[in-house]
């Protein structure tokens, strides 16, 4: 098997490439001015991974942007040739007259990023199956334990991870939204929120998470990659493989 790459070490390897790390992936977007170029764009990706396309790559293609996520399949992790297919990408996409990025600061919509969704439970043995099964869910690969975090087996909804509550809290929500954005994303997005209504409750674990609410006490974490390497496992899915949402 492949060595598995830090966080730290992967972010470094292609962030001037215009790719974030994201849950043990890296994703970028390539903006685009209609699907035929967005299907020439994934056809390009697609060639240039060559044979290694399926086990390392996956396209969204949309008629203003391709996001591309790259992570090494079979491991659930990202390696060594995860970044060197990173170079190529960019390079194939140069070749185009496109870029490779992040849409961080730049006025977009949103930056590249995954959605998560946090559930707080006192058995979560118990309750795993019945969201398994409600929402046609599998297990990723390699952590399939009675506490271990589901993902679509399509890849088009968000990973479900699953938090360990020491007591009953009625009259907390304990369904909470994990939103990963890129490192350089987090402060912005943060500040919208804030500017936007929202509540900072804590800081204390930042830069891996911070925890904000809404004004009738609805929780979210805005969460990078920051913070992990070399830290105690945090429960959600990024220390099992990356889901993929139809990110």
């Amino acid at each position: 098997m492949a060595e598995v790459l830090s966080r730290q070490g992967a972010s470094d390897a292609v962030g001037g490439l215009g790719w974030r790390y994201l849950l043990g992936t890296l994703r970028t977007s390539v903006l685009v001015g209609s699907l035929a170029r967005a299907a020439e764009v994934a056809a390009r990706a697609v060639a240039a991974c060559g044979a290694d396309s399926d086990r390392h790559l996956r396209v969204d293609l949309r008629p203003d942007r391709v996001v591309l996520t790259l992570q090494s399949l079979e491991q659930a992790a990202l390696t060594a040739r995860d970044i060197e297919l990173a170079r190529l990408l960019s390079a194939a996409v140069g070749e185009a007259g496109l870029r490779t990025e992040p849409e961080v600061g730049t006025g977009a919509a949103r930056s590249v990023q995954f959605l998560e969704i946090g559930i707080d439970a006192l058995d979560i043995a118990a309750i795993r199956p019945f969201w398994k099964a409600v929402l046609g869910y599998d297990d990723e690969p390699g952590a399939d334990g009675p506490e271990d975090p589901l993902v679509d087996p399509v890849g088009q909804g968000p990973a479900v991870w699953f938090q360990q509550m020491d007591r009953p809290r009625p009259q907390r929500n304990r369904i909470h939204f994990d939103v990963s954005v890129p490192h350089d994303e987090a402060p912005g997005r943060i500040e919208a929120a804030l500017a936007a209504g929202g509540r900072l409750l804590s800081a204390a674990r930042a830069p891996s998470f911070w925890v904000l609410a809404d004004s009738e006490g609805n929780e979210a974490c805005v969460t990078t990659w920051q913070g992990r390497d070399g830290a105690q496992p945090q429960a959600s899915a990024e220390n099992g493989a990356a889901p993929w949402p139809a990110s």
